[in-house]
């Protein structure tokens, strides 16, 4: 089996390029140059881009591109059917890669040997001082309304046709793990959406780097970006405020996971996320059950308007 191991990008269209890039910088990532006529925009982190956009008539998501860890994973990727064979990437930063699609027709690619970007500077995490704990001795906070370092892609969320389908799909390709399911309120199942982490052995992942959710329409719901600190979140999010771009939901924490999130609409009415503090697990984590109602997945904050739900 391959196994992923990193979320390399996530791909869309749009037909403005140029608007899409000015509320990317704004939200915290940044431009790569190309010469295609791609916009790619990177974080801070060594993954060479992480947010494409393509130009075209209408917007919409084509997918995402999972890192794997050697040539062997993309050769046993290439016999399944429906893969490509293996070939090399025309993107900026190269690598060989396998184009899949998955049972709706979102198309996955698994890359490899992808040339890394060198760590943007980044400020470290504010020390916090809590009730019993002091940690920030003689110095002070300081913080501006400015965009925050995207330092990675943490994850994405899929709305699927045929959920068990969906999960088995990911599982048998790219080796995840279940770390939480959604089941209906007041039942023992079956789920209708689980979480999904990527397998590293004893070293810590995020809680889910995907989430597979039944729904009546196919596509993404959103992808999220981890920043720094509670203090990198709202900053942005009041400098977002400024700048006059729309507030999708936050700030607030999940239960699921446990981020502190905040979700924007990008200009074409994809849902994007700052995340900071979240559930880091390793493979021996058990999945848990959540069988409540969807205003009891966020433990404070703003609560999630209807439709995003939906």
């Amino acid at each position: 089996m391959a196994r992923a191991i990193d979320i390399a990008q996530v791909t869309y269209e749009a037909p403005d390029l140029a608007l899409m890039e000015r509320f990317m910088t704004d939200f915290g990532l940044r431009r790569v140059p190309s010469t295609d006529g791609v916009l790619y925009m990177r974080g801070s982190g060594h993954q060479h881009h992480l947010h494409v956009t393509r130009h075209a008539i209408k917007q919409r998501f084509i997918g995402a591109t999972l890192e794997v860890i050697s040539k062997a994973d993309l050769e046993e990727l290439a016999v399944l059917p429906g893969s490509s064979p293996i070939e090399w990437s025309t993107e900026p930063g190269g690598g060989w890669q396998v184009l899949m699609y998955t049972p709706d027709g979102i198309e996955i690619r698994a890359v490899w040997g992808r040339e890394h970007a060198a760590p943007l500077p980044i400020r470290g995490p504010h020390a916090f001082n809590a009730g019993q704990a002091k940690h920030r001795v003689g110095s002070s906070i300081r913080v501006k309304r400015e965009p925050c370092e995207a330092m990675r892609l943490g994850h994405f969320v899929l709305h699927v046709s045929n959920h068990n389908e969906t999960v088995q799909w990911f599982s048998e390709r790219f080796g995840m793990l279940p770390s939480d399911f959604f089941v209906p309120p007041g039942t023992d199942g079956p789920p209708y959406g689980t979480f999904l982490r990527f397998d590293r052995g004893a070293e810590l992942v995020d809680h889910h780097s995907l989430l597979i959710l039944q729904s009546d329409w196919v596509g993404v719901h959103h992808c999220s970006f981890e920043v720094q600190d509670l203090d990198a979140i709202m900053g942005a999010h009041d400098y977002l405020v400024q700048q006059g771009w729309q507030l999708d939901c936050g700030v607030g924490r999940h239960l699921m996971g446990s981020q502190v999130f905040d979700y924007w609409k990008d200009p074409f009415g994809f849902r994007v996320e700052h995340y900071t503090d979240g559930d880091v697990v390793d493979a021996h984590h058990q999945p848990g059950v959540f069988n409540g109602t969807a205003p009891e997945t966020t433990q404070w904050g703003m609560e999630p308007p209807l439709e995003f739900f939906q």
